[in-house]
């Protein structure tokens, strides 16, 4: 039984690889304190998320012990 060369084309594989690119990450300033942060996700430097407080940001580094 024979074997195909190729089970696409060349320019079929191609064309959907061109969509397998790196995007730029998207930023907006939190309300709160204007810092940049990722739409829909708890601000890193004041921890709020729409509205109540979502974590508990530290602003002292921990030691490495």
């Amino acid at each position: 039984m024979g074997l195909t060369k190729r089970r696409f084309s060349k320019a079929r594989t191609a064309k959907r690889r061109a969509n397998f690119k790196v995007h730029p990450v998207t930023l907006v300033n939190c309300p709160k304190c204007h810092a940049p942060m990722r739409p829909h996700r708890v601000c890193p430097t004041c921890g709020p998320y729409a509205g109540p407080k979502g974590i508990d940001v530290r602003t002292e580094e921990r030691s490495g012990a």
